[in-house]
């Protein structure tokens, strides 16, 4: 079988290595997406869950040393800033559109899991009229 001129010049310019890189990316490119496709399907049903620390709201009570309200009348909010002696938590701070403090004491009382009258005993309250 008589070969054709072309071949020795095609062999000289890398011509079977250049054709074969579009095919050797097209192998990668459509392993890659089967890959993909099978990682990506798969379920993920990991074990482990955030615990939350379920003792902290009793830790709480014994931690609260002051409530300190201020009450913005012209906005109807009160901004309450609650301190602690607990070495990690020093500051909480909440923000309720509740102006009136009966209705703020019962609020912080279910917000921090005290009793109202333990709110009450360590409550603190400034009224500020915000007319900026």
């Amino acid at each position: 079988m008589r070969q054709l001129p072309i071949f020795p010049v095609l062999r000289t310019l890398g011509f079977v290595f250049w054709l074969s890189l579009p095919l050797i990316g097209l192998i990668f490119w459509l392993g890659s997406g089967f890959i993909g496709d099978q990682i990506l399907s798969r379920a993920y049903n990991h074990k482990k869950y955030l615990q939350a620390d379920t003792q902290m709201a009793w830790q709480m009570k014994k931690t609260i040393t002051a409530i300190e309200v201020e009450i913005l009348t012209s906005k109807g909010i009160s901004l309450v800033s609650v301190k602690t002696n607990h070495s990690t938590l020093k500051t909480i701070m909440f923000e309720f559109a509740i102006a009136e403090p009966s209705k703020l004491e019962a609020k912080l009382a279910q917000e921090l899991g005290l009793s109202q009258e333990r709110v009450k005993e360590l409550i603190h309250y400034q009224a500020l009229d915000n007319q900026h």
